[in-house]
């Protein structure tokens, strides 16, 4: 963690082109004084040496200055353009062959940065897993990744053509729900259940409603069973039977739906038992079901299904993504704070999710090492020779003159001591 944060920090403290602009001009006006001091101080030294003997030893390091500085000055602006215009042999380097050093430079990353030992040991020495878990732990960054997700999930919905999610759709319910036989699916399934005795609640519900709307219309019952008597009997005879059938039929109902045992009760679980064998088994009844099901298929209303199923998926989506109380984005933001906090804790999760990124990277990263190295090359051939030229002095001039600093006074002192030498053994000859 130290290691990023002293990197990060790196990277924020970093000067801008602005401000490299100005230390390399200050720099070079301190390098060329510097040289123009040395000629003044060596012109000087020359015409009174022979009256100051020692001033001697002041012109030769003048001299050496200038030379060494004279030296540097042509080595540094070599690198860039050609000294002072003329085009001497093995200047102007970094124009002349800028895509060489393109294609140096990409074949340098990709052996020396891209291997797969670099690239896995960066990564397991980074603990990417506890890094993301303790930055998405915070409830507002769990927020906002929420919030651009669904910001991204938007720009998804309205790219995407109705028409082609519905033909979508449909191709899906054609391919996965009607082009496999239904029969034998539904008869193992309906077997199952009945075995079981799942049908049962099902029944349940279906004669405890039947009582209830019985008990509710007897009306609907009406004259069931009074206009088939003879005209001849008196009315109020009809109401009566009409009325003892109403209350025979709900007590009937009444008594299938609190016997579990009930003779109907068995024989419906016997019917749905032989139902899910035929649909397994029975050719005739399988062709039934597929010739329902090929009439669905054939039917305009599959796909008008398809569209107003996507039409209702879409706008319940988008509201949910627009809505920053919405269920969806409470969750997500739950979840994802949840995701947080044991990637944070917990080393074993956070150690396997390491371990997953980090073999992913370093096989993407080794499938692709080429590509990126072909991606330096090729940008750096489309830049502009004078345009390379500035950038790469803009990075690194400021420290070339610094170089040029040193060569004057390297030079001054090699001066120096060399005549300083050469006095002394003329002295002793």
């Amino acid at each position: 963690m130290t290691e990023t944060t002293d990197a990060a920090t790196r990277r924020r403290t970093l000067p801008s082109d602005a401000e490299r602009l100005d230390a390399l001009v200050r720099m070079k006006r301190l390098a060329t004084s510097l040289l123009l001091v040395a000629a003044v101080v060596f012109a000087f030294a020359f015409a009174l040496q022979d009256s100051v003997p020692w001033l001697g030893y002041v012109r030769a390091a003048a001299e050496g200055a200038m030379v060494g500085a004279l030296a540097d000055w042509f080595a540094v602006t070599a690198i860039f353009r050609h000294p002072m215009g003329l085009r001497i042999p093995h200047t102007a380097i970094i124009p002349n062959r800028k895509d060489e050093i393109g294609a140096a430079l990409g074949a340098f990353v990709q052996d020396e940065f891209l291997r797969d030992d670099v690239v896995r040991d960066k990564l397991q020495r980074m603990g990417l897993a506890r890094r993301a878990g303790e930055w998405l732990r915070e409830p507002t960054n769990a927020e906002r990744v929420v919030t651009e997700a669904s910001v991204a999930g938007r720009g998804v919905l309205t790219l995407l053509s109705d028409d082609d999610v519905a033909e979508v759709l449909e191709q899906l319910a054609r391919r996965h729900l009607l082009e496999p036989e239904w029969g034998p699916a539904i008869g193992r399934v309906g077997a199952r259940l009945v075995e079981a005795d799942q049908q049962r609640a099902a029944v349940d519900a279906v004669f405890e409603r039947a009582e209830a709307w019985l008990a509710e219309h007897p009306e609907a019952f009406g004259n069931m069973v009074s206009e088939r008597l003879p005209r001849w009997m008196p009315g109020f005879v009809g109401r009566v039977v009409d009325d003892r059938a109403h209350r025979e039929i709900v007590g009937f109902v009444a008594g299938v739906r609190e016997d579990p045992r009930h003779p109907l009760r068995l024989a419906i679980d016997e019917w749905l038992a032989e139902l899910a064998h035929d649909l397994q088994h029975d050719p005739a009844v399988i062709a039934r079901v597929e010739q329902l099901k090929h009439d669905l298929a054939d039917s305009p209303r599959l796909r008008e299904f398809a569209g107003e199923a996507w039409s209702s998926i879409k706008e319940t989506v988008t509201a949910a993504l627009d809505d920053p109380d919405s269920d969806l984005r409470r969750r997500a933001r739950r979840a994802l704070t949840e995701l947080g906090t044991r990637l944070a804790t917990d080393a074993a999760l956070a150690a396997k999710v390491d371990a997953w990124v980090t073999d992913a990277a370093t096989y993407v990263v080794g499938r692709s090492r080429h590509e990126i190295a072909g991606l330096i090359t090729e940008t750096v051939e489309r830049w502009d020779p004078t345009e390379t030229t500035e950038k790469l002095e803009l990075q690194v001039g400021r420290d070339l003159q610094v170089i040029r600093i040193n060569g004057t006074v390297v030079g001054a002192l090699a001066g120096l001591t060399i005549h300083a030498i050469a006095t002394t053994v003329q002295s002793l000859a």
